[in-house]
């Protein structure tokens, strides 16, 4: 509707222009939106029975087809009015310049400087907020561009989830990742500047941000968390999906994670060792052990030692650690293999082991052989426990790059499972925990179907910025996963077959 306004009729004032206290104005759908503007000379007033009209800077006086002036009041301060804009619940992503002007008897003036009107959605973050999921803003100092895996740029961050809004919260930020550090769309690691916390999960410094890449399904890593979480496992990463918009930007769907570190509330080590093994053998303190092989390293397996720290270690700990592993390894290869005092029990989290081979096998992971990624742990006066579990978006649930998860197991001569499934009693422990475990594993399909659901409009809007088939690059000129040339939905589908094929495949063969 229209405002009547007539002039002040008292000693005449000449109004000449009109200041107002923003550059954007945000509407809320079918809400209003108020700001304040201010007449140059107090002493000119307006009767608010005649016209003020905000103007578009396109040229119509009327205010849009998708938003108008409802109301405008007098302030306490002298010159000064508030307004308010309603949206008319046509659409809640437009962005238009507008500037206040009033009905003169001589035509419409126009005074103001313009400023725009946006609907909720209509920001540059619109699209991001507009999927469902939550939005998390990451904003480096100066705009500074994140080009290091080494070096920190300081940043804030900003979680919106739905009406929940964090404050600017400071931290650093780098990339992060092997080969993934070289895709277009780069993941980071977050180190905040005090323990945070997110969605609820424990406090904690130390976030990840993954980019999921080449995952057309967007839902990899969450799929083989959600199954992780089913184990006896003690820790699986928490994780949510987000929008992140980075320096204002859009940059699609990540995955929010916790990163694998020692800690009460994550791998809870009080004194001991985080270990991984890694084909890409590029941690501070690392060695190969002859004993077992993998596909990468002929002459043993690669091991590090992820925690302590290389600055904080010592170099007592540093044997110690590279012993117990010689250990372990001579008890899993010697004659007395399965004596339960001399063998590999004796030596390992027997269960640890199996639970953390059953959600690589499920997701048909090959990476357990690789080894990439590979995590185990070690607690003084304890057994070696394997897990927790990371990395799962090279090649999961895909025949394209493991085709024998198609009729056989990807990982039944994985580094030291290939010995440890030379005891019959390991394999039918194997067999009964898997069993066991059957019921709950066959729920995962219908939260796919809800993973599927959720993610579809993020999906939509990270697709058009990412092209997930690069990936082929890396990979001897092949896609990796088999879906990045498909649609999303039909990527989903094609994931939710081969997991509940997993199933059958795995009882066959066990």
């Amino acid at each position: 509707m229209l405002l009547s306004v007539a002039c002040y009729e008292g000693p005449k004032a000449e109004l000449r222009s009109v200041s107002v206290d923003r550059d954007a104005l945000v509407v809320p759908v079918s809400g209003n939106a108020d700001f304040y503007f201010t007449v140059d000379e107090p002493g000119y007033t307006f009767d608010l029975e005649n016209d003020v009209v905000l103007y578009l800077a396109k040229g119509q006086f009327l205010a849009s087809q998708y938003f108008f002036l409802s109301r405008v009041e007098r302030d306490t301060m002298p010159g000064r009015y508030r307004a308010f804009v309603t949206d008319r619940g046509i659409r809640d992503d437009y962005n238009e310049e507008v500037c206040i002007g009033v009905r003169l008897p001589e035509g419409v003036m126009k005074l103001s400087p313009s400023f725009r009107c946006v609907g909720e959605y209509g920001g540059p973050d619109g699209p991001a907020r507009k999927t469902g999921l939550p939005v998390l803003y990451l904003d480096t100092q100066y705009g500074a561009k994140i080009l290091s895996k080494e070096d920190y740029v300081k940043a804030t961050v900003t979680l919106h989830d739905g009406d929940e809004v964090t404050d600017a919260l400071p931290c650093s930020v780098r990339g992060r990742g092997n080969t993934t550090w070289y895709w277009p769309k780069k993941p980071y690691l977050l180190k905040m500047d005090a323990k945070t916390s997110f969605f609820g999960f424990p406090a904690h410094k130390r976030w990840i941000l993954l980019a999921n890449f080449m995952d057309r399904t967007m839902m990899r890593n969450l799929v083989a968390m959600r199954v992780s979480s089913m184990t006896s496992l003690p820790w699986t990463p928490r994780c949510r999906s987000v929008e992140l918009v980075l320096n204002g930007q859009p940059q699609g769907t990540y995955l929010l994670i916790e990163q694998v570190r020692v800690d009460k509330n994550r791998v809870n080590v009080k004194d001991g060792f985080l270990f991984e093994s890694d084909f890409h053998y590029d941690n501070d303190i690392q060695w190969i052990d002859p004993h077992g092989r993998s596909v990468e390293f002929s002459n043993g397996i690669p091991f590090a030692i992820k925690d302590p720290d290389s600055d904080e270690i010592t170099s007592e700990q540093i044997q110690e650690a590279k012993d117990l592993i010689s250990r372990t390894a001579a008890a899993i290869y010697g004659p007395d293999f399965r004596d339960p005092e001399k063998g590999y029990a004796s030596v390992i989290d027997v269960d640890s082991f199996i639970d953390y081979w059953i959600v690589f096998e499920v997701m048909g992971n090959h990476e357990l052989g690789n080894p990439g990624s590979v995590y185990s742990s070690w607690d003084r006066g304890g057994k070696l426990k394997a897990g927790p579990c990371w990395d799962f978006d090279w090649g999961v649930l895909s025949y394209n790059a493991n085709p024998i998860a198609q009729t056989g197991l990807v990982n039944g001569k994985a580094c030291w499972y290939a010995r440890l499934f030379e005891d019959p009693a390991f394999k039918a422990r194997v067999k009964a925990r898997f069993e066991e475990l059957l019921p709950q594993l066959q729920t995962i399909p219908a939260y796919i179907d809800e993973l599927e659901k959720q993610l579809e409009a993020s999906a939509a809007l990270n697709f058009s910025m990412w092209n997930p088939a690069e990936d082929a690059w890396t990979n001897g000129g092949r896609i990796i996963n088999g879906d990045e040339n498909i649609s999303f939905h039909d990527a989903v589908a094609r994931l939710r077959k081969i997991y509940e094929e997993r199933l059958t495949v795995i009882q066959d063969n066990l």
